[in-house]
């Protein structure tokens, strides 16, 4: 699944380019973010290195993709988490469908350690809710989840209450615009993943160029031994 994705995306990354260059012929092809491939280095040894907190993560209602609303310190629960902000419809082949595609990568490992997959919880929260309603957010999240591993797509009741959310956790969205001031119906945000430890503390924040499953792991497996301890 995860090389059919990938493959998906790299089709529509090379279409986009294609489409771009027709137009104008001197449009340079879009370089895929380093969560894509292979790494290039070894990653540090899980539990050899330590991750500082980075504040707590805040609470606030969402709704699960049945439209149950849900605390986030409910789901968060006691697991390793890993929060991704996305909205569905993101053409950004480096933006919300990297996330996804990390994540997927993620969650296939998992799969294969059930004892460790037991212990972690998986979370795309969309920040478009007028349009990803939890029908949409069901449908975008059946290609990905499985059931071994517990991964959750949420969204939330309307802008009005998602806005002091995004502004805890630091996440930017702007509406972007045409020249008359009307909505293109895209997004302008920073790509943005975060760790949440057991106790519900941010432990790391991903970014575009940081972003990679590899990494993702190890991290989580050094917050788990570190609460073994």
């Amino acid at each position: 699944m995860i090389e059919l994705l990938l493959c998906a995306v790299l089709v529509s990354a090379s279409a986009a380019v294609h489409s771009e260059t027709r137009q104008h012929e001197h449009a340079e092809p879009e370089v895929l973010a380093p969560g894509y491939y292979d790494l290039t280095f070894d990653a540090p040894r899980a539990g050899s290195y330590e991750l500082p907190g980075l504040g707590h993560a805040a609470d606030g209602v969402v709704l699960l993709d049945t439209g149950e609303p849900v605390r986030l310190h409910d789901l968060y629960a006691d697991r390793v988490v890993v929060l991704s902000f996305i909205y569905t419809s993101c053409g950004d082949v480096n933006g919300c469908p990297l996330a996804t595609h990390v994540l997927a990568r993620v969650q296939e490992r998992l799969a294969k350690a059930a004892e460790l997959a037991a212990k972690v919880r998986l979370v795309s929260w969309s920040f478009d809710p007028e349009r990803d309603t939890p029908d949409v957010m069901r449908t975008y999240g059946a290609r990905f989840q499985n059931a071994e591993v517990d991964w959750r797509f949420v969204t939330s009741a309307d802008s009005r209450s998602l806005a002091p959310l995004l502004l805890d956790y630091d996440q930017s969205v702007i509406q972007e615009i045409d020249a008359q001031g009307r909505p293109l119906g895209t997004l302008s945000h920073i790509l943005r993943v975060y760790l949440i430890d057991t106790r519900g503390v941010i432990r790391n924040i991903y970014s575009v160029s940081f972003l990679h499953a590899d990494t993702l792991l190890n991290d989580i497996r050094t917050l788990l031994a570190e609460s073994s301890r």
